[in-house]
């Protein structure tokens, strides 16, 4: 008797579509937020949707539901959430206000996203996974978001508050789709075991940040934004060390 193939299944894993919907859903909430002028909400919308598109990856690796389905959903989440809600958000909150300059600039990051997420998912099974090619989606979102927080939380305005935005907002969406490399941090490890500093750092973190989110958050992600540049600048240094070793061999 002949064996029949089964069909390929058509459903879905549930659970980490269900932290890209979420992430998604976040991101959706924070342009609403931006039309409707409440944009503290708004940004910390970017940030949840942040957390949860760091979530959808890990658990979909730890429970062993990867699917080609979920990374490009994740990838259409991605560019919602911190492609075009950060754009809108920061249109909205000051960029409006610059006129073209603005308007230029918060498509030039919408832009700039979707590229980047492009160039990833082309390059994602060759490419180092120890480094990001370009500063990540979320972390540029992060900044833009990181700033309208920091500004909203003082209750700072002004031509100079807009203008910072705007620089903050072209920077952000430039390192996206540049060269220079940032740690990913994939290859740690959160279900070993670590030392007790660790935990005590991490506590002291989680301290720093409920003390002043929008100060500790900013400087964070713009500390982020700045190591890409140095750990560059090391990688070329080296490279052009050990080719001189190689030459002189």
């Amino acid at each position: 008797m002949k064996e029949t193939s089964k069909p390929p299944s058509k459903g879905l894993y549930l659970l980490p579509n269900l932290f890209t919907t979420s992430a998604l859903f976040a991101g959706f909430y924070a342009i609403s937020g931006a039309i409707n002028e409440h944009f503290e909400i708004a940004v910390v919308a970017i940030f949840i949707a942040m957390v949860l598109d760091g979530l959808d990856g890990r658990v979909a690796r730890m429970t062993n539901t990867q699917s080609e389905f979920g990374a490009q959903y994740d990838s259409l989440a991605d560019l919602v959430s911190f492609g075009v809600a950060p754009a809108a958000v920061a249109y909205s909150w000051g960029l409006s206000s610059l006129g073209k300059f603005g308007w230029m600039v918060a498509f030039v990051f919408a832009t700039c996203g979707a590229l980047r997420l492009a160039r990833f998912n082309v390059q994602h099974s060759t490419a180092d996974k120890r480094y990001f090619q370009g500063l990540a989606s979320p972390a540029a979102a992060a900044l833009v978001a990181g700033y309208i927080w920091l500004m909203e939380d003082h209750q700072l305005s002004g031509t100079a508050v807009n203008i910072g935005l705007l620089s903050v907002t072209l920077v952000a969406g430039l390192l996206m789709v540049s060269n220079i490399r940032y740690h990913s941090f994939k290859e740690l490890n959160f279900t070993g075991k670590v030392p007790f500093v660790v935990a005590v750092i991490v506590m002291l973190v989680l301290a720093l940040i409920y003390a002043a989110p929008p100060l500790i958050l900013f400087i964070a992600c713009l500390g982020y934004a700045l190591s890409g540049i140095a750990l560059t600048m090391s990688l070329l240094r080296r490279k052009r060390r050990d080719k001189k070793v190689d030459t002189s061999e």
